[in-house]
């Protein structure tokens, strides 16, 4: 995809403190609040955003996360009746995007958007909390077979970001991977590993998916089978 025709309009920015997720006690920072104006972004996130498990979310290598609006069509259609609607901001993204969905994203990918510079660096492995948030046991695992997870990003040069704003791919590698891609080389019943390494060696990949992917490769080929 040329450059040029890889930009993406800004519906919503979310930012806000920590709920309880329905009856399960458990806190939460996806539901997010909709920001009115400039919104200062910095190298941990938006301000004002909270993290309630800093285990799996937060920290330079997912700053930001981000979320194509398209997804949520096809969710709606599919699950016609969950406890909340599907919309912007729903899966506690910071951006809520419509232009770019994950099949059109990839790894390393540097984007402008305000003032801010952004890389893409891994994508968003959805969890629990989303089924339990909006009542269907089978959301997250169906997010992720359909390849609608959503990314994180770090944050390469700290600024400002509002709705309405354009988000720009500025850089691309010419062997970069789409977020959709990854998590078919990752999810593989037949992994390859020539491609799992390479993935794992793709610039601008989170530190943590570096770390288990070549451990992974690691494991595969000190397992492979003798000829």
């Amino acid at each position: 995809m040329a450059a040029q025709s890889c930009r993406a309009s800004v519906l919503g920015v979310f930012a806000g403190g920590l709920t309880v997720i329905g009856e399960t006690g458990h806190l939460t920072g996806m539901c997010k609040r909709r920001q009115v104006g400039a919104v200062a972004v910095g190298i941990e996130g938006l301000a004002g955003d909270q993290i309630a498990d800093l285990r799996f979310h937060g920290g330079p290598d997912k700053a930001v996360h981000l979320y194509a609006v398209e997804h949520y069509a096809q969710l709606c259609e599919t699950f016609p009746a969950p406890d909340e609607a599907f919309g912007c901001g729903s899966f506690g993204e910071n951006l809520s995007l419509q232009g770019l969905p994950d099949d059109e994203v990839c790894i390393g990918d540097v984007y402008t958007v305000g003032s801010v510079v952004l890389q893409l660096s891994q994508p968003r492995s959805p969890c629990w909390k989303l089924n339990a948030r909006f009542g269907v046991p089978t959301l997250s695992r169906y997010i992720q077979d359909e390849r609608m997870t959503g990314w994180y990003a770090r944050v390469m040069e700290p600024g400002v970001v509002a709705e309405g704003d354009v988000l720009a791919l500025a850089e691309r590698q010419s062997d970069a991977c789409t977020v959709a891609e990854f998590w078919d080389r990752v999810l593989g019943r037949e992994p390859d590993v020539d491609a799992l390494q390479a993935l794992a060696e793709s610039a601008g990949l989170a530190v943590d998916w570096r770390r288990r992917l070549m451990q992974r490769v690691q494991w595969l080929r000190e397992h492979a089978s003798c000829p």
